[in-house]
């Protein structure tokens, strides 16, 4: 086999194996009560992997927390009362939208006070450079006397 045909079969078993994995078995014999779960838990982050939902990660614990969404769906608790639920054991955390209160204010808030404080660092930057270029009086007579002497017109 050349190296190109093996390198294809690599990538095509690769690939299965990849999209095999993202595929979750349903917790639920209730289509709808499955389909609520994932609906609500696209919107909660899983705790260990920070950079996908609830309803994404194969992580053993997202796995619980669904099974444990489930079980409170199918209990007949709402939305607001899963979640709370949820921020009261794991904090807002856990929210990929966590709402504007004293505790994430610097969530709210920090990236506009990031972004100020770099614009007013570029301002004062233009501003200095733009001082450090302006010649005054006297430099620029220095200047047409150094041109003059040299044969420059100005």
């Amino acid at each position: 086999m050349t190296l190109s045909r093996l390198l294809i079969v690599a990538l095509f078993a690769l690939s299965v194996a990849t999209a095999s994995a993202r595929v979750a078995p349903l917790l639920a014999p209730n289509p709808s009560a499955e389909q609520h779960m994932l609906a609500l838990t696209r919107n909660l982050r899983c705790l260990v992997c920070q950079d996908q939902s609830l309803a994404e990660s194969q992580a053993g614990l997202a796995r619980d927390l669904r099974a444990q969404v489930l079980q409170m769906i199918e209990a007949g608790r709402s939305d607001k009362q899963i979640v709370g639920y949820l921020v009261a054991r794991y904090g807002n955390f856990v929210r990929y939208d966590p709402p504007f209160d004293r505790e994430t204010l610097v969530l709210w808030i920090g990236p506009l006070v990031l972004l100020l404080a770099g614009i007013a660092a570029l301002l004062r930057s233009l501003r200095a450079r733009k001082a450090a270029t302006q010649l005054d009086a006297e430099q620029r007579q220095r200047a047409r006397e150094w041109l003059s002497d040299h044969g420059e017109s100005v």
